[in-house]
């Protein structure tokens, strides 16, 4: 007898916000990426360059800022790169991570 055909799972990339160290789906973070103008946010997570993941939330945000942002993209952040990245941050939600939900603790081993 002819076995039936199964469902194929589609892989759904992970990725870790580099202000709460959560692994989360790709599609759900914001990516910083270094460029030759600088650091920039890539609304379409397909520009050219080193890139990071981040929560759409400010304190994730002020989090990657003291620091890890400069390890993740390898580079050090010129003022003028941090005042653009402050501009963004005043657009996102005073969130914090408890209010994600249980589901974006999951940590891939």
């Amino acid at each position: 007898m002819a076995k039936k055909p199964q469902k194929r799972i589609k892989h759904v990339p992970q990725r870790t916000c580099i202000g709460c160290r959560t692994v989360l789906a790709k599609r759900e973070l914001v990516r910083l990426v270094r460029t030759a103008e600088g650091v920039q946010v890539d609304n379409t997570g397909k520009a050219a360059g080193r890139g990071a993941y981040v929560h759409n939330i400010r304190s994730c945000w002020e989090q990657a800022l003291k620091g890890p942002i400069n390890h993740a993209l390898r580079t050090e952040i010129t003022p003028a790169d941090r005042q653009r990245l402050m501009e963004y941050i005043e657009r996102l939600p005073e969130g914090d991570i408890t209010e994600k939900g249980a589901e974006s603790r999951d940590v891939i081993n």
